[in-house]
C-alpha cells in the first residue's frame, strides 16, 4: 500500500452527497460513515454511495490549473501557465527538473488517483458478499465492472505520468498502515494490469442487468452510457486506447469495434469529467476567458494547416483565440489563449468518438494496413479541421513516417488541451526531441519522479526507480 493511501480512504463521501441529493431525499449519517463501516459492516447504501463517489474522485487531478490536462498539456508544448504567483510552471515544468518533492508539480498527480484507487477495492471488497447486503446478482455485476472501469482509468493516469519508472500495483485494502508500502511494478506489469481490469469489468457488465442498481447514478457527463451496456462501449473505448498505447495494433482494433465509435456520428459524443459551480461541487479551472494564467504556445499557430480558401485549420481557430498584446513571461512570448472551454462548468472530456476514430487510423497504420486509416484520417481533416481530403493517390506516395506524421498531426489539434495527448504521443513515438522549446535553457521532460514520501518510505525496503 502506497504512503499516499494511508489517510482516510472516503474523503470522497462528501462528494457523493450531490448523488444522494438528486436521487433521493433519505441519506445516511454521512458525518459518521467511515472506512471501518464499509470493510466491516457494509450496508446497500453505503456501497452506492462510494462507488458513486468514485466518480467524484478520479476527477479530482483533471482540470485544475496544476493538474493532469494543464501539467501535461504545459510539457507537450500546448500552453503554458503563467501563474504571477508561482513560477514553477515554467522554471520546474518548461525548464527542470521536475522535483518529486512538489506535490503540485513534480510529484503530482499520484495521491489522489491511488486514493480512488483504494476506495474502488473497498467496494469492490463489500460486493464479494454483496448479495447478503441486498444486491441482486446482476447489481454486483453491474458495480463491479463500473468500479474496476474506473480504477483502471485511475491507474492509467498514474502509468501516464510515471511511464517507464512504473508504479505500484494498489490491490490489498487491509494492509496496516505500518506495512512495507506495495513494491513498483514494471510499466509493463501496470499496463498488463490496466488490461485485466478493463477485461473483467467487460466480463461484469456483460452479466449485468439493464440497469446498475437501484439508486445508483452516474454524473451527466456519462449521459448516453449509464446503463451497464453503454457503458461496456465506454470500456471498450478505453480499452482501445490502452491497446494503442503499448503498440497492440490488433487488439485495439477488436476493441474498438466493441466501442462506440462512429463515423457518421457526432465528433463530440463521448464519456466527460462534469464539473459545475454548485455548492460543493468542484468548477473547471480550465476555463479561463480573459487569460490571467493560461496561454496557448505559438506552435499551435506555427504548424496549423491551411484549408483551402487559407485560413487555419478550423480546430486552432475554434480553440485557440489571438489576444489583443504579447504576453511575455521569463522571456516566453505568446499572442495566444485557449477557448476551449466555455464556462466553470464546460466538462473535460475522457475520451471521444473523435479519438476512436483516430485511434482506428493510428492503429491501421501501425499494423502496416494505412490504406485502411485513410478514409479515418480525412473523415477527421474535413469534418473537424475544414481540411481538404488526401487523395488515394497522395497518401500511398507518402513515407510510414510522413503518414505517422499526418495521424500525429490530427491528434494534437483535435484533442488539444484535453488530456496531454501531445505529449504523450511524442514521447510514445520517440519525438519528445521533436516538441518545440521557447529557449535552450528550457527541456521536455520524459516522466515525473515519485513524490518524495514514496521514497523516503522505501528506503529500508528496496530504492524506487522514478526517486
Amino acid at each position: 500500500m502506497t504512503k499516499g493511501m494511508t489517510r482516510k480512504a472516503l474523503s470522497l463521501l462528501a462528494g457523493a452527497l450531490l448523488f444522494a441529493g438528486c436521487t433521493t431525499l433519505d441519506v445516511g449519517d454521512f458525518n459518521n460513515g467511515d472506512l471501518n463501516e464499509l470493510q466491516t459492516n457494509p450496508s446497500r447504501g453505503a456501497v452506492i454511495t462510494a462507488a458513486q463517489g468514485l466518480l467524484f474522485g478520479t476527477r479530482d487531478d483533471i482540470a485544475n490549473r496544476n493538474d493532469y490536462v494543464a501539467l501535461l498539456g504545459i510539457i507537450g508544448r500546448e500552453g503554458y501557465n503563467f501563474d504571477a504567483a508561482d513560477p514553477r510552471f515554467v522554471t520546474e515544468m518548461l525548464i527542470g527538473p521536475l522535483d518529486g518533492g512538489s506535490p503540485a508539480f513534480g510529484g503530482n498527480l499520484w495521491t489522489n488517483p491511488y486514493r480512488n484507487i483504494r476506495n474502488a477495492n473497498i467496494v469492490l471488497n463489500a460486493l464479494e458478499n454483496g448479495t447478503d447486503i441486498g444486491f441482486t446478482a446482476e447489481e454486483v455485476a453491474g458495480l463491479n465492472g463500473f468500479a474496476r472501469t474506473i480504477q483502471a482509468l485511475d491507474f492509467l493516469i498514474v502509468i501516464n505520468t510515471r511511464d517507464d519508472n512504473g508504479a505500484p500495483i494498489e490491490v490489498d485494502v487491509g494492509l496496516d498502515a505500518l506495512d512495507p508500502p506495495a513494491a513498483i511494478a514494471s510499466k509493463a506489469e501496470v499496463f498488463t494490469h490496466i488490461e485485466t481490469l478493463l477485461d473483467d469489468a467487460a466480463t461484469d457488465l456483460g452479466a449485468a442487468g439493464a440497469t446498475f442498481a437501484s439508486g445508483f447514478a452516474l454524473t451527466s457527463g456519462f449521459a448516453g452510457f449509464d446503463d451497464p451496456a453503454s457503458f461496456l462501449t465506454f470500456n471498450r473505448a478505453l480499452r482501445a486506447r490502452v491497446s494503442v498505447y503499448q503498440d497492440k495494433w490488433g487488439d485495439a482494433l477488436t476493441a474498438l469495434g466493441g466501442s462506440f465509435i462512429d463515423p457518421a456520428g457526432s465528433l463530440t459524443m463521448g464519456v466527460f469529467h462534469s464539473f459545475s459551480t454548485g455548492s460543493g461541487d468542484q468548477p473547471n479551472r480550465l476555463f479561463d476567458p480573459n487569460p490571467s494564467d493560461l496561454f496557448g504556445h505559438p506552435d499551435l499557430a506555427d504548424n496549423a494547416q491551411l484549408r483551402g480558401d487559407g485560413e487555419l485549420d478550423d480546430r486552432f481557430t475554434s480553440k485557440v483565440k489571438v489576444l489583443d498584446d504579447t504576453v511575455t513571461v521569463q522571456d516566453i512570448n505568446t499572442i495566444y489563449g485557449f477557448t476551449v472551454y466555455s464556462s466553470l462548468s464546460a466538462p473535460v472530456p475522457i475520451i471521444r468518438n473523435e479519438e476512436l476514430i483516430l485511434l482506428r487510423a493510428e492503429a491501421n497504420i501501425g499494423n502496416g494496413t494505412p490504406a485502411a486509416a485513410l478514409a479515418d484520417i480525412n473523415l477527421i481533416r474535413t469534418t473537424a479541421g475544414g481540411l481538404d481530403p488526401i487523395t488515394v493517390a497522395a497518401w500511398a506516395a507518402l513515407t510510414p513516417t510522413e503518414q505517422l506524421d499526418e495521424l500525429l498531426y490530427n491528434k494534437r489539434y483535435s484533442l488539444l488541451w484535453e488530456g496531454g495527448f501531445s505529449w504523450l504521443d511524442a514521447r510514445h513515438y520517440g519525438r519528445l526531441d521533436q516538441l518545440p522549446v521557447d529557449l535552450p535553457s528550457h527541456a521536455v521532460h520524459v516522466r515525473f519522479p515519485f513524490p518524495v514520501s514514496e521514497c523516503d518510505a522505501r528506503v529500508a525496503n528496496a530504492p524506487a526507480t522514478g526517486c
